[in-house]
């Protein structure tokens, strides 16, 4: 399966994904899941919509969004 990056698929047609979460996550389960996927496209969905829509991104994309979560340039938005 091909995916174009940016887009979205319906996560339940992306089949056993191995979907991870992280561990600081909301005890309620709003979370955000990411998967990997053969293809090497990075899937990332909403836990309380476990088979809505999942967003695709690359792996440079995720890296670049996580470099900028821990270097906290998003902070002021759960501040």
């Amino acid at each position: 399966m091909h995916h174009h990056d940016g887009s979205s698929v319906a996560a339940d047609l992306l089949g056993s994904v191995a979907w991870r979460k992280s561990q600081a996550s909301n005890p309620n389960g709003d979370c955000v899941e990411l998967a990997h996927l053969d293809c090497g496209t990075i899937a990332v969905r909403n836990s309380r919509d476990p088979r809505g829509p999942a967003l695709l991104y690359t792996r440079a994309e995720i890296a670049a969004f996580i470099r900028g979560a821990k270097d906290g340039e998003f902070d002021d938005l759960i501040a």
